[in-house]
């Protein structure tokens, strides 16, 4: 080969070699940035695990094995010491062992089912994890699997079960947290003490008692695989209901315990083969001590903050509750709830309704507006049966639509409080005024039917006028009113609800609660801030140290001066408005009437220097409320309940901020106009002067008087002008034309002449005889016409 040929072949071998390399170096920068990624996106998992999923359970074994029962105390008005209200008792049947009372064959049973690493692991099983999570994304299934017993108590405990790869990882970490913490007996003794065996058991203990009618120490092989059998699935392993379905995983237990080497063949043959016999024991729950409303509440008040601070549900922060040795400190006051108690204890004691079979049912709750202290409350009417009953004071199945309540807290508190209305503001309530906001034409009407055209705000809000409340609405914007009531307010709402109807006329779609009311209404006298409703303000353990503290949330809502304004108009609307009826007289009162759904839900929201209080009234299947007497039952209540509660206490007055200006809003421009009744020759019965706004067509009709009728049209219409003078209307009347009768003639009834005697002339100084005697017929009377004054006209 000559050398140009070797020449091109140094050519294409540095070529290749440059290519080579220019991969190589491209590789290993794919390689660089793959584990920088790799690197950076562990970085942030192990942040977020940290933060998110490696939560551990705030949670101490001793809490469940203390035995104690948890006490709640009120403070004494008087002493300041604390009082004791009631103890709290468990609810369900459950009997806590120690770890050393648990027959080895119950935790070989269940460690032999349910997770035959569990001596090996540290609270998660790889294998198993990591099956499950291939099953989950390449066959797309969500039946997770591969929890180990540590990871299952965690998912009963915490009563997070979501199917959801967060829940899983969360559960991973938390199992790992868990077991660095506790021992494998400790956690063999919460499983076996804590979960629900059906049939209303809670533990083996229980478990034993309620199939077999035993103690757990005297179950035998074949009746200890049957009871662990169960957990997995309450209903489909019940022996009671499914006795083929429990003898079947039974023996799948049994086999587990033989070829894991907890029992020889011998014990999993003679097992297998002995009959079972189930009967009920005779341990029950002790007697059930029945709580007041207000002692309800508290516990399940207290619950829930627990759940939340120790990452549990708060079934198990029931248990933690009446096991575990607690303090709670009330807000009760006692002389509140009596208050309270003679009114609600007693049905006779509600307004009577007619027209419906059903019993009116009510709930109230009184707030202190300053600290959010509950004092007492009534979930319904009538003696409390049981527990955990509806409170329909507090609880999310008790909400209902609050009506116009609603008002002053969705419409004129935040309008007032964005400059867009005063007490003064000149308004329209008249038919047909396009709403910005509606499209559809929707405008509401006033439950009276009727207009009262150009009035104050303040006369609007005391006669409740629902045209005005859309109005204003409008200016606002429901997306305002609506975030004003969720965000500042703490309203649990529909998004649905950011509409007309719901915000203006309060017909919320899944309602609130008095509670609910009650703490939006804290902002009218507690100087615009509004005070979270808070039944306890502590919890303390059984050592004596504060576990929670529960100070109410309070945010500033509205001003000083529109929280002065709004009591200003509240106040005339319980005086002299629609809430008249919860007038406390000489005690300060200010309020809001609510009626919804076609007077199916009634309310009143009040308050005075002292406290907030809010009344429910309905039916328990909505239907329209019709009063025996006039009125609204809330309200009667109310004042009933309020009158006592503020009996005995010095005279306050409600507060007045140093500066209470609010710059002027005049609202809709307005001018008079005349309507005068006036007859034909221009002689005026009446005449009278109405407002309406500028602008408007108004319609008169005329008035009706006697003997005169109407000339022309009956009804008018005009354009209102600026110019008063320009507006006027006349009806003009003439007198009923009237036809006289006639007095009647009585008959004539004949004279009977006498036979004429034979004519025998007389002489006369004529010689003519006399001529017979006359008298004139008395003529009738004239016909007297009417006088020429018409009568009196009547005032319209």
């Amino acid at each position: 080969m000559d050398k140009k040929y070797f020449k091109y072949i140094d050519r294409g071998a540095e070529a290749v070699s440059g290519v080579l390399f220019l991969v190589s170096r491209a590789a290993l920068a794919v390689l660089l940035i793959a584990v920088l990624t790799f690197v950076s996106f562990a970085c942030i998992f192990t942040v977020y695990a940290k933060v998110t999923l490696s939560r551990g359970l705030e949670l101490d074994l001793d809490d469940f094995t203390a035995n104690l029962s948890s006490v709640i105390y009120y403070t004494d008005s008087e002493t300041g010491e604390p009082v004791e209200l009631t103890t709290i008792q468990g609810t369900e049947f459950r009997i806590w062992l120690e770890y050393d009372e648990i027959p080895k064959n119950v935790e070989h049973a269940l460690v032999a089912i349910e997770d035959k690493r569990f001596y090996d692991h540290r609270g998660v099983d790889w294998y198993r994890t990591t099956a499950a999570l291939v099953n989950m994304f390449f066959r797309l299934r969500d039946n997770f699997g591969g929890s180990t017993i540590t990871q299952q108590l965690i998912k009963n405990v915490t009563g997070n079960d979501a199917v959801t790869v967060q829940r899983k990882f969360q559960e991973i970490f938390s199992a790992l947290e868990f077991e660095r913490k506790y021992s494998k007996s400790e956690i063999v003794q919460w499983y076996l003490n804590y979960i629900f065996w059906g049939k209303g058991a809670y533990g083996i203990a229980a478990a034993a008692d309620t199939y077999f009618g035993k103690d757990v120490s005297e179950l035998s092989i074949a009746e200890t695989a049957s009871l662990i059998a169960i957990p997995n699935n309450p209903s489909k392993y019940n022996p009671y209901s499914y006795p083929e379905n429990n003898k079947k995983r039974q023996e799948d237990i049994l086999e587990e315990m033989y070829i894991q080497g907890f029992i020889t063949k011998y014990e999993y043959e003679s097992a297998k083969l002995e009959p079972l016999e189930f009967r009920q024991g005779r341990k029950t729950i002790n007697n059930q001590v029945i709580y007041t409303w207000f002692e309800e509440a508290v516990i399940n008040e207290a619950a829930a903050d627990l759940a939340e601070l120790r990452g549990i549900s708060e079934k198990t922060a029931r248990v933690l509750l009446s096991q575990g040795g607690y303090s709670i400190y009330s807000t009760f006051d006692p002389r509140v709830q009596k208050a309270l108690d003679d009114v609600y204890l007693d049905i006779d004691n509600l307004p009577k309704t007619t027209g419906s079979k059903q019993q009116l049912l009510s709930a109230m709750i009184i707030v202190d507006p300053y600290t959010g202290h509950i004092p007492g409350m009534s979930g319904n009417i009538g003696e409390k049966t049981g527990n955990m009953l509806l409170n329909r004071a507090t609880m999310d199945l008790g909400r209902r639509p609050p009506g116009s309540s609603i008002k002053p807290v969705a419409v004129y508190g935040p309008a007032m409080e964005a400059g867009l209305i005063t007490p003064d503001t000149k308004v329209d309530d008249s038919a047909g005024i396009v709403l910005q906001g509606r499209k559809d034409g929707w405008y509401p009407h006033n439950d009276d039917n009727s207009w009262l055209h150009v009035i104050s705000l303040r006369t609007a809000i005391m006669r409740s006028r629902n045209t005005i409340s859309a109005q204003i609405l409008d200016k606002l914007t429901p997306a305002v009113s609506y975030r004003f009531l969720t965000e500042t307010l703490g309203f649990k709402l529909e998004k649905a609800d950011e509409d007309y109807a719901a915000l203006a006329l309060g017909e919320l779609n899944i309602g609130a609660t008095p509670q609910e009311m009650a703490s939006a209404y804290t902002m009218f006298v507690n100087a615009g801030v509004r005070t979270e409703a808070i039944t306890y303000t502590a919890i303390l353990d059984r050592n004596g140290e504060t576990v929670f503290e529960n100070r109410p949330t309070q945010s500033v809502a509205i001003s000083e001066k529109t929280a002065y304004w709004m009591t200003s108009i509240l106040h005339d609307a319980a005086v002299s408005g629609t809430g008249s009826e919860a007038n406390l007289g000489s005690v300060p009162t200010a309020g809001k009437t609510g009626t919804a759904g076609s007077s199916k839900d009634r309310w009143f929201v009040g308050y005075t220097p002292y406290y907030v209080a809010a009344t429910w009234c309905g039916y328990n299947e909505p239907e329209p409320i019709t009063m025996a007497r006039r009125g609204n039952p809330s309200s009667q209540i109310w004042k009933r309940v309020m009158s006592a509660v503020h009996e005995g206490l010095p005279k306050r007055e409600f507060s007045t901020p140093s500066d209470t200006y609010l710059p002027p809003v005049p609202g809709v421009k307005e001018a008079d106009y005349t309507i005068t009744y006036q007859t034909e020759r221009g002689t005026t019965f009446l005449t009278e002067t109405k407002t309406a706004r500028v602008g408007a067509s108004v319609t008169e009709t005329a008035t009706s008087f006697e003997d005169f009728e109407v000339v022309g049209d009956a009804s008018q219409t005009i354009t209102v002008n600026e110019n008063s003078a320009r507006n006027a209307i006349t009806f003009v009347y003439r007198r009923v034309p009237t036809t006289p009768t006639p007095t009647p003639t009585p008959p004539l009834t004949p004279t009977p002449t006498p036979p004429m005697p034979p004519y025998e002339p007389s002489p006369t100084p004529s010689g003519e005889p006399p001529p017979p005697s006359y008298e004139p017929a008395t003529p009738e009377p004239p016909f007297e016409t009417p006088p020429a004054t018409p009568p009196a006209v009547p005032d319209e």
